[in-house]
């Protein structure tokens, strides 16, 4: 088993330490403690097994990971946007797989449950996800509709108190081993509903996908629905409409804009220690103009893409947040970071590619992250959507 040494200690070019609170700081301490702890010495095993390590989700609920933002009341924190944000970009860290995990959950579950569900659905499922005891996963995708969910062909009619649903979904993180699925299928009049299927219910199934060579730490699935018999009362009454999904996705992709941010800090700090540490023609290749190049515009990105950032946060907190605003941090902070681990790997030449190392684990992660939750084309369409007027989407 391949066990590494988290020496990561965090780097803060424009003091934006000074932004948060003590509660801001001590909850990202307390995940970054954790993750150094528990996961950092598993993760590239992980990986390598193609598997999620489950004896983690108890951890990831008790450092608030899972919906820190849920009112006390259901089972959650009740922190700020901010402090989603930390926790995000601490988990990432360490792997996007494990970030997706608590993305999914926070952001595609629990979201949709607390702002749409019941307040029977709100009790019955929020507690249990906060904890972990339950997770979650959400189903949107299908295999013919990725960027255009709205052309879903998932679909359900009534049969008296219930509703017998049909289709599937594909690409799911935490499908394989979810006690509960947010569905999102249309109804006999074509309007998109969300719908919480449950494990056990008859003809629902969740295959496992194989064949991964990215976010290899996090179970991929299917939802398979072949005439599923669900109970009226697991139809969010709150909201109907894609909006409903799109507004879990801002969610989701507010998350994964903090998150992306801590892969780049890992990769530098890991090509920032790699660098003054190996030595070739008698000095550190620190020292060489080409290698300061790489490390100076890293830590030049990362400090612009944190700025950005933080800002959202407090725009989310305010609720002033736009989507379009959210599509731009999701955009930019992913396509730094994947850059930001190509250089990195340079700077490591041959060893780059080691798992002794997690910038090669990192880079192939960034690929899926790049693509999912909006593609890295349609985020651009949609600040192209929102500054001209004019939808290039049709």
């Amino acid at each position: 088993m391949i066990m590494r040494t988290d020496l990561y200690q965090g780097h803060d070019y424009y003091n934006m330490d000074e932004l948060l609170t003590e509660e801001h700081k001590l909850i990202r301490d307390t995940a970054r403690a954790w993750v150094k702890q528990e996961v950092s010495p598993i993760i590239e095993d992980a990986a390598e097994r193609c598997e999620f390590p489950k004896h983690l989700l108890p951890g990831l609920g008790e450092i608030g990971a899972f919906g820190p933002y849920i009112p006390e009341e259901y089972g959650g924190a009740g922190l700020d946007q901010i402090a989603y944000g930390l926790i995000m970009q601490e988990l990432e860290r360490c792997d996007s797989g494990l970030r997706s995990t608590a993305s999914v959950q926070s952001s595609l579950v629990m979201y949709p449950i607390w702002k749409y569900g019941s307040e029977e659905q709100k009790q019955k499922f929020l507690p249990k996800l906060a904890t972990g005891e339950w997770i979650g996963c959400f189903g949107l995708t299908e295999p013919d509709h990725g960027s255009n969910p709205g052309g879903m062909v998932t679909s359900y009619k009534e049969d008296g108190d219930d509703i017998i649903l049909n289709g599937a979904k594909m690409w799911i993180s935490n499908a394989p081993f979810a006690q509960c699925a947010v569905v999102w299928a249309k109804n006999e009049e074509g309007r998109i509903h969300g719908v919480i299927v449950e494990r056990g219910m008859e003809g629902f199934s969740t295959p496992t996908m194989k064949g991964k060579w990215s976010l290899r730490a996090s179970d991929t699935g299917e939802l398979i629905f072949d005439n599923v018999r669900v109970p009226k009362a697991n139809i969010l009454p709150g909201r109907s409409g894609l909006g409903a999904p799109l507004s879990c996705l801002d969610s989701a992709r507010y998350g994964i804009a903090w998150g992306a941010i801590g892969a780049a800090l890992d990769c530098y700090d890991v090509g920032l220690r790699y660098a003054k540490e190996r030595t070739q023609f008698g000095r550190p290749i620190a020292g060489f103009q080409l290698q300061q190049k790489k490390l100076a515009e890293a830590i030049t990105e990362i400090t612009k893409a944190q700025l950005l950032t933080h800002r959202l946060g407090v725009l989310r907190n305010e609720g002033r947040a736009t989507s379009a605003q959210i599509s731009m941090a999701k955009r930019n902070n992913v396509d730094m970071a994947i850059h930001i681990a190509r250089e990195m790997r340079q700077i490591l030449g041959g060893m780059g590619i080691m798992n002794e190392y997690p910038i090669m684990r990192h880079m192939a992660n960034l690929e899926s992250v790049i693509t999912y939750e909006g593609t890295h084309d349609i985020h651009l369409l949609i600040t192209g959507l929102d500054i001209t007027g004019e939808n290039a989407f049709k």
